[in-house]
């Protein structure tokens, strides 16, 4: 029995994570783990949400709320749509716990001593008006590629082009819409260069590698590395342990990758059990795999082996970094704010989780780029899950409900189709299983299919229906071998589609969960006699009317008092009134929440005097996406009243604080 660690890139808890990143690494990963638990294997699969950095910064400050507010509702959401996804994480936590602050300063605090860390002055934007230096994200501004007027400080959402805030045009901040100033700041540096050849060796003599990871590692030692930033002058995240470096935090890159280290050490210390841990990343013996895509692979390749080796206590280097291609929607890159693609929590609202395991895996992007359509999706649904797949198991079940009393049928004399089926079948479990072993995830599943259209081939040649007639042992023969080809469907399906073998394998009469039987059962014969359970369908087609239909009722505008209490609308004082050059119905607001204003872009101007806002109470809606308009910032909106002629601002009738929560 081996020892594995599995291991799924951390989602960042930002958002809702999407198909994409359910098939770049967490799915993939849950699948393998599955399989190879059914193997008899030892297996921790661990991952977690990645809180820390600028974009969480930056949403929360936008909302005006503590970032672990944001991401403390957001951890609960992604941990539970995980379960529902059939997800068997042993360990899945996040990044804003004890255990792994601690860690992650302790690791840095080793590396230092190793002589691996120095520091070196940057130059970066400052927000005069925010009194803080700017991450990356923090800025924004027109791209000097695209001319895109809201590209990021890191990147352009529209050509995709990385960036540094240095290269934007009209940069200003993220937060309060002013430009920033240049200023020099101290930062620590890990010395990524001083360990080329050791990471060099480790990438060409690991036989493990994908493709993709071993080339993007090798062109990465032939340029050069360079030394990697470790700090932040973020006020959110792991605060920095060097001496000298109050105020920064651990840069979220480089910490989030030590928490597959600090993931183990928790689940273990929650088992009571605090050096067993070490099992998993001191010994040799462990297998440690990654599921990433590929936009991760430096990360997984060279910077954290490095870091690993910097530290000098024998870490586990890992063993597979499993690095699939993008997965992309019609033809397009998923993407949060232009609404392009699929999220977790939406899929369910369309069709059970299994649907969309078994239909991911099927197009997992092994070797280059896969595209998710809808009518691929429907095609393999209503074609191989339904017509195939649940076909062949729904009439099998039947004919024995029907002819044999629901109980599975004795098996008589094998003519010689039956034993090259029997044959087929091993060839195939064998053929599977080595595809499993190779993580070819995509591959293996179509070679379990062919089961399927092997026993619906067989079926149709036989015709037991005709045969309980005339010869009702011939008819037992067949049906018996029908259901061992069921049987085997079950067990070599069940790390795809978890929730539907599990009833499979409760139709098939055993009363515990297929889930704790063995690999190897696959090519076992079942028992004769054993009661089956009236059998129902496994799953049902879908047209592209109906799935468009579950759609539109997905997106329909109706408010029910969750979605209500997601707006963050709060009680603001308007402080400065200002007319916007070249309109006459824009006004720039200054508005106090609390503690700190927003600026509005709102066209009252035709309706009010700037003059009568000062002072006035208003309502505003904060947490939207800022907006660009007539090339000044707007990030929140303020709410009125209007009919076809006249706008009245929403005011409040009674002395409330400044952001006050309207609720």
């Amino acid at each position: 029995m081996g020892r594995w660690l599995i291991a799924s890139a951390w989602p960042y808890i930002n958002y809702i994570p999407h198909l994409g990143t359910m098939i770049g690494s967490v799915l993939s990963a849950d699948v393998i783990a599955r399989y190879l638990r059914m193997k008899g294997e030892e297996v921790l699969f661990v991952s977690g949400s990645d809180e820390h950095g600028t974009p969480i910064e930056v949403e929360a400050v936008k909302r005006g709320i503590d970032p672990k507010m944001l991401t403390d509702e957001n951890h609960i959401k992604v941990k539970n749509l995980f379960k529902e996804w059939g997800i068997s994480f042993d360990n899945y936590t996040r990044t804003e716990n004890e255990v792994h602050k601690n860690f992650v300063r302790e690791f840095y605090m080793e590396i230092y001593n190793r002589g691996y860390i120095f520091t070196q002055e940057m130059t970066l934007p400052y927000c005069l008006h925010c009194r803080r230096f700017l991450p990356d994200r923090f800025v924004i501004g027109t791209c000097p590629y695209c001319n895109y007027p809201d590209a990021r400080g890191d990147q352009c959402d529209k050509c995709g082009r990385l960036l540094e805030p240095s290269l934007l045009k009209n940069p200003r901040c993220a937060i309060c819409g002013s430009k920033p100033v240049w200023r020099k700041s101290k930062h620590w540096f890990f010395d990524l260069p001083k360990l080329t050849d050791r990471l060099k060796d480790y990438i060409l003599n690991n036989p493990n590698l994908p493709e993709n990871a071993r080339n993007t590692s090798l062109r990465m030692l032939e340029e050069g590395l360079k030394p990697r930033s470790l700090t932040r002058d973020n006020k959110w995240g792991i605060p920095a342990p060097f001496p000298g470096a109050e105020g920064k935090t651990i840069y979220v890159w480089m910490e989030a990758v030590l928490g597959y280290i600090s993931a183990t050490i928790e689940y273990f210390l929650n088992k009571g059990d605090p050096e067993g841990w070490k099992k998993y990343w001191l010994e040799p013996s462990t297998r440690s795999v990654f599921f990433i895509a590929k936009d991760n692979i430096p990360f997984h390749t060279i910077i954290f082996p490095a870091l690993l080796i910097a530290s000098g206590r024998g870490y586990v280097l890992p063993w597979r970094v499993d690095s699939v291609e993008y997965l992309i929607f019609e033809g397009q890159k998923f993407s949060k704010s232009r609404r392009i693609g699929v999220w977790i929590d939406e899929a369910l609202k369309v069709l059970p989780a299994d649907y969309w395991r078994f239909v991911l895996i099927s197009i997992r992007p092994e070797t280059k780029d896969s595209n998710f359509t809808w009518d691929i999706f429907i095609s393999t649904i209503n074609s191989i899950l339904n017509d195939t797949i649940g076909n062949f198991i729904h009439r099998t079940l039947k004919l024995i409900e029907r002819n044999f009393d629901s109980k599975i049928p004795p098996q008589y004399s094998l003519n010689e189709k039956d034993k090259r089926l029997l044959e087929n079948l091993k060839n195939i479990f064998s053929e599977v299983t080595q595809l499993m072993d190779s993580f070819k995830l995509r591959e293996a599943l179509n070679k379990i299919v062919e089961i399927a259209r092997l026993g619906n081939k067989y079926l149709n040649e036989e015709a037991p229906w005709e045969l309980v007639r005339k010869d009702k042992t011939r008819a037992a023969t067949v049906l018996h071998i029908a259901v061992r080809l069921v049987k085997a469907l079950c067990i070599l399906l069940a790390p795809f589609i978890p929730f539907s073998t599990d009833r499979l394998w409760n139709i098939l009469g055993y009363p515990d969960s297929v889930h704790q039987h063995k690999w190897y059962e696959a090519i076992e014969d079942i028992p004769e006699g054993q009661s089956i359970i009236k059998p129902e369908p496994l799953f049902r087609k879908v047209s592209k009317e109906d799935l468009m239909n579950l759609i539109r009722r997905r997106e329909k505008t109706t408010v029910d008092i969750k979605t209500f209490e997601k707006l963050d609308i709060r009680v603001g004082k308007i402080l400065h009134v200002e007319k916007v050059p070249k309109s006459n119905k824009l006004l720039k607001l200054i508005i106090d929440l609390g503690g700190f204003s927003k600026q509005a872009i709102a066209g009252i101007g035709k309706h009010y005097h700037p003059e009568e806002l000062i002072g006035k109470k208003v309502v505003v809606l904060t947490n939207i996406k800022p907006k660009v308009i007539n090339g000044i910032l707007s990030e929140v909106m303020v709410l009125a009243a209007c009919d076809k002629d006249n706008i009245s601002l929403l005011t409040i009738d009674r002395e409330i604080p400044e952001g006050s929560k309207v609720r």
